[in-house]
């Protein structure tokens, strides 16, 4: 789980941007919140694919 550490820390401000440019602003609530990971056959080497599911909560002003 290091690793998904690693990833969210490297990517997690992009994530935050793209769910601002498709939401508005506001952020993923981790109330009710899933994570799911699956693994995805690949010729190359099975994959992993992370979900995270989380209501979008617009900021209140």
């Amino acid at each position: 789980m290091y690793r998904l550490y690693e990833v969210l820390q490297v990517y997690g401000p992009a994530i935050k941007e793209l769910i601002h440019e498709n939401f508005g602003d506001g952020i993923m609530s981790a109330i009710n919140f899933r994570l799911d990971v699956a693994r995805q056959p690949d010729p190359d080497g099975d994959r992993v694919v992370i979900t995270l599911n989380g209501k979008f909560l617009p900021y209140q002003w």
